[in-house]
């Protein structure tokens, strides 16, 4: 796209009355998306780490008179997340401020840079969700996000993807939910996890609500009642994010603390100012963030047939 400052010959129809409509500029923005894929936390450093620590396996048998066993912590994989910074500005020419007569044209050029602010935050947030299950982008157990292979610390594996994988459909969702529900700590044991959310893009949308909120079976002419709903499956309901590039990837947000991490390090923030020299206006928005996964246990899903 051209840069350079916006001058009078940017747009010449500007400097002359009798124009009925500026568009393209400007358009309705989606509401904001990327706040039900993460929990969303401020920093204050220049990166967040996150470190496992294993606790213990289970109490071996006491013999009468024998000394009790001891176990001891392990440290494993380290998760880091770099504040990344972004910014997006623009250059008006002093001469064609005082020539536009149309004031709407800088009030939009506001607005035009704030739509292109959010869409960075939104599209990025979405990444590690549309690379989940490409094995090129991991994470710092070694494995991409969504894996049939997650290595434990201790030694051995586990699946936090749907295996093989499906459509979106009642079967899946209960098989998901079932997997997620089995979830165990590096050492075994067996921990409380059940699935939060539902995240889906536009083309499930409408499938999903079939799915999960039908008083009966969805699809069947059998009068058995919607498990999914009467279960509660699913208490934080169904999530429509537009950014979603795989249109029959699906995925599902847990309760495990530390799962998908959004971090704010410097929130957007609109700054205007004049050259000296020129006299040019500059304008810009300066933001930094980073977003990813500490435990893989908060995260689950299926890449569609």
């Amino acid at each position: 796209m051209p840069a350079g400052a916006i001058n009078t010959a940017s747009h010449p129809k500007t400097l002359w009355p009798g124009l009925h409509a500026l568009w393209g500029q400007i358009f309705n923005e989606h509401p904001v998306e990327y706040t039900e894929l993460y929990e969303v936390e401020t920093s204050d450093k220049a990166y967040e780490e996150d470190v496992q620590i294993t606790g213990f396996g289970l109490a071996p048998v006491k013999s009468e008179g024998a000394a009790m066993s001891y176990d001891s912590e392990v440290q494993g994989p380290v998760s880091r997340y770099n504040h990344i910074a972004y910014a997006l500005g623009y250059i008006v020419t002093y001469e064609e401020q005082k020539d536009n007569l149309y004031e709407v044209v800088s009030q939009r050029r506001i607005k035009a840079n704030a739509f292109s602010i959010n869409q960075t935050v939104e599209i990025t947030a979405a990444l590690p969700y549309n690379r989940a299950f490409n094995a090129s982008y991991t994470y710092a157990d070694g494995v991409n996000l969504i894996a049939t292979n997650h290595p434990f610390t201790t030694g051995g594996t586990f699946s936090n993807r749907l295996s093989p994988d499906a459509d979106l459909s009642e079967a899946a969702l209960e098989d998901i939910a079932v997997q997620i529900m089995g979830f165990t700590s590096d050492r075994g044991l067996f921990v409380n996890v059940m699935p939060r959310s539902l995240i889906v893009p536009r083309q499930e949308w409408y499938n999903a609500h079939r799915i999960l909120k039908s008083v009966l079976q969805s699809g069947t002419a059998n009068n058995d009642i919607n498990a999914l709903k009467a279960t509660n499956a699913f208490p934080d309901g169904i999530k429509l994010n537009h950014y979603l590039t795989a249109a029959h990837a699906w995925y599902v947000r847990t309760n495990v603390m530390n799962g998908m991490q959004f971090f704010w390090r410097d929130k957007p923030e609109f700054t205007q100012d004049n050259d000296y020299d020129t006299k040019n206006l500059k304008a810009s928005t300066y933001m930094r963030f980073s977003c990813g996964n500490t435990d893989p246990r908060g995260i689950a899903g299926s890449n569609g047939p």
